[in-house]
């Protein structure tokens, strides 16, 4: 059965068919956002169905701690013949979707978004990149021209910009919504002081700066490792990481002789509040560019999940000063400092451990800041007057 929890306000309850390239369960950024804005969909009440590519289906409680999600939610995997360039499994979803009568489809594939909007099906694109390649303009433009109702969705209005300015679009030309990525607050409550979450996680029990989340290019484990060597006054925590980029940073921690420098490797993201929690301060040390999963560049149109997470632990933030980030954060809720300039850290740093009241502000203003963007409220928003 699709899971659906209690109904919207207004009582409307939707077939929504959500379908992703994402695979499910993995440890992809892309993967966790899908889920969770699935998964936000069927809080409002809807019957909701996500159809990813595999064969695999896993057991939902392994499903609920891998991504931190409180329900169930209803998979369904279709293999998928990678040499068809998921063409073949854009086109078993949306048969899927036309199967269960579905009255909208969510997704994040411009291929599945033009086959829905060709069968009829009310459609919501969401975009966290550039439209690129030989084709996907123009699956763009046919999205964009369909008489059947559609909605685009972008994390930031820097890559709302990009596209209307790609496509020559103009204010009402397309329904384009920004929809930044989002945060569930139930996660977040009753955390720990970072004294006593350490002591349960069992850290050194210092002042600690740390990061969550994968080590990508662009990421700024280089500045954040010389950060460590220029700082043994600091303990750093780094939880996350693919493992083969984990044994290579321990590598160098141990080559080096680095002792306040912690490496967890992979967290479920159930368990993840709790290691945020145990940082006095958290770090977004971003670069110019930044690498994905898929690869790319995303600095100047990123959304990233890790900056509501920080936000709801309610800790310090410094962040690199890039303008994506600004579309969110401002200086009365973390520093900024240039990516590349380690001794601006190192001051950020050094003023937040000086001044632990100042840093504190930092946090509460943060934590209120992100009321607003609860995973929830972001999905009602995406569905608002659809039909």
């Amino acid at each position: 059965m699709t899971l659906s929890l209690a109904p919207q306000s207004d009582g409307l309850i939707m077939k929504i068919v959500s379908i992703s390239a994402s695979f499910v369960p993995s440890n992809a950024a892309n993967s966790l956002q899908v889920v969770k804005a699935t998964h936000a969909l069927a809080e409002l009440g809807h019957q909701v169905t996500l159809i990813v590519p595999g064969e695999q289906p896993t057991p939902s409680k392994n499903l609920q701690a891998h991504y931190g999600i409180q329900h169930p939610l209803e998979i369904v995997w279709i293999p998928e013949n990678l040499a068809h360039k998921r063409y073949g499994f854009a086109l078993k979803a949306v048969g899927q979707a036309q199967k269960m009568g579905a009255d909208l489809v969510y997704t994040w594939m411009l291929q599945v978004a033009v086959l829905a909007l060709w069968s009829q099906i009310p459609t919501v694109l969401e975009l966290h990149d550039r439209v690129t390649g030989k084709v996907g303009p123009w699956l763009f433009r046919r999205f964009s021209a369909s008489k059947t109702r559609q909605r685009l969705l972008t994390n930031t209005n820097a890559l709302k910009q990009v596209l209307m300015d790609n496509f020559d679009l103009k204010s009402g030309d397309l329904d384009i919504q920004v929809a930044p990525n989002g945060i569930e607050l139930e996660r977040y409550q009753g955390l720990p002081d970072a004294s006593r979450a350490r002591q349960m996680l069992g850290l050194p029990e210092r002042f600690t700066a740390g990061y969550t989340g994968h080590f990508y290019a662009g990421r700024g484990m280089a500045l954040m490792f010389n950060l460590a060597k220029t700082m043994p006054q600091v303990q750093f925590l780094w939880v996350g990481g693919e493992a083969a980029d984990v044994d290579y940073w321990k590598h160098r921690v141990l080559s080096e002789g680095l002792n306040n420098l912690t490496l967890t490797g992979f967290v479920s993201n159930a368990a993840l509040p709790q290691y945020q929690a145990a940082a006095d301060v958290l770090l977004m040390p971003y670069g110019w560019q930044i690498a994905g999963s898929g690869g790319g560049d995303s600095a100047k149109i990123a959304s990233p999940m890790k900056m509501f997470e920080y936000m709801a632990a309610g800790r310090a933030i410094i962040s690199s000063d890039l303008p994506v980030i600004r579309e969110v954060l401002n200086d009365s809720m973390a520093i900024f400092c240039p990516p590349d300039d380690l001794q601006t850290w190192v001051m950020a740093l050094e003023q937040l451990q000086a001044n632990p009241a100042a840093a504190r502000a930092l946090g509460q203003v943060a934590r209120a800041a992100v009321e607003a963007y609860t995973w929830q409220s972001r999905a009602e928003r995406a569905l608002e007057g659809l039909l």
